[in-house]
């Protein structure tokens, strides 16, 4: 039973994907750390991965009955209006027992009424928006919020109250340093003074990008390259049997820190997460946003740092046809790798989650 014995006490409302959950945890760990004594609770759905992650990452999880809305008719749309009012009195329940002196969302379809509900009953309201273009449920919450904390400095023209708005950066627990090439490499099994490839296409995988690379392989081996692979586990099975000495394959890369040393180029997804991993190290980067996420919110990422030529992006519809090309302008072109390397860098900011978390713990002590 909590007993709210500290006056510290913190609510995180988040999950669905990593890109909300992460970012997260990663505050509520740097929050811990200045602050042992604080109280710290994870709202989020049941049948998402912040239910199996949250508990592993030592925090105490509630769920809530939500789902997000389906943009092609299924009958469980019809369920949603029901959810969102189940979900408010949940809601209302959870905020009332644990008495959050200060509230956190990160944009999820789950925090619309976690936060909501923290609002009215008097929390203060912190919300993290790591895409360059906010989703719904910030842009609704906005009036709710006391700050809001962006990853994009573009983000701001998508707010009206531009006093709530801090340019922080996007929190991440990835805080590895990346280690020798030379050692990298052996991990891999690869070889040495061999330009190296990482595709990345997220921890499910991506059916298009899968696709891209069987077709353009060949072609792209025959450039003196060699692979490192994550398929995803959704499709690690159809693909392993193209590994060989100059490609490796796995259904997902524990060892980012190796595989991010040992890759001159890569090939991913454009989540949140990814491009502020990529930042933090500056990886030059070839982005292939997905087409399946809402408000096209990768191509807008990949979009942003393609404008200030920090990188290179491909649209899933062109992927298959422009993927060898693009590969070979780079591999021919070390200095457009130095040039994306330096601009990519820029969009780094290494202390989000300390910065995020010095402002919650302000907000809570009520100096903010």
């Amino acid at each position: 039973m909590n007993r709210n014995n500290s006056k510290y006490r913190f609510l995180f409302a988040c999950g669905g994907t990593g890109g909300h959950l992460f970012p997260a945890i990663a505050v509520a760990d740097e929050i811990k750390h200045n602050i042992p004594e604080a109280e710290i609770l994870f709202v989020g759905t049941r049948k998402k991965l912040e239910a199996d992650y949250v508990p592993k990452a030592g925090y105490k999880f509630h769920s809530i009955w939500i789902s997000g809305f389906s943009r092609k008719f299924t009958l469980k749309n019809l369920l949603i209006p029901i959810k969102i009012l189940v979900s408010i009195i949940q809601s209302l329940l959870i905020v009332l027992k644990f008495k959050p002196t200060v509230a956190i969302g990160t944009g999820a379809y789950v925090a619309g009424p976690v936060i909501w509900s923290a609002s009215v009953m008097g929390s203060k309201v912190m919300l993290l928006e790591s895409n360059s273009y906010p989703g719904l449920t910030n842009r609704l919450l906005e009036k709710r919020a006391d700050e809001i904390h962006v990853t994009f400095e573009e983000s701001k023209k998508y707010f009206h109250s531009v006093n709530k708005i801090f340019v922080s950066g996007n929190p991440i627990r990835f805080k590895d340093k990346c280690i020798e090439k030379k050692s990298a490499l052996e991990k891999f099994n690869l070889q040495q003074n061999v330009f190296t490839i990482l595709i990345l296409g997220g921890s499910l995988g991506a059916k298009v990008l899968n696709e891209a690379v069987v077709k353009n392989l060949d072609r792209i081996l025959q450039l003196k390259t060699q692979i490192i692979w994550q398929t995803g586990k959704n499709y690690f099975d159809i693909y392993k049997s193209y590994q060989t000495e100059k490609v490796k394959i796995a259904p997902f890369i524990d060892d980012m820190s190796a595989a991010y040393s040992a890759a001159d180029l890569m090939i991913a997804r454009a989540g949140a997460s990814t491009v502020t991993e990529a930042a933090m190290i500056g990886m030059p980067v070839i982005f292939v946003p997905s087409d399946n996420v809402t408000d096209d919110h990768q191509y807008k990422n990949a979009k942003a740092l393609v404008d200030q030529n920090a990188a290179e992006l491909i649209r899933d519809s062109e992927v298959s046809s422009m993927i060898y090309y693009k590969i070979v302008e780079l591999v021919n072109n070390p200095d457009k790798l130095k040039l994306f390397a330096l601009n990519i860098k820029k969009f780094s900011k290494s202390n989000a989650a300390e910065i995020i978390a010095d402002h919650a713990i302000a907000l809570a002590k009520g100096r903010k």
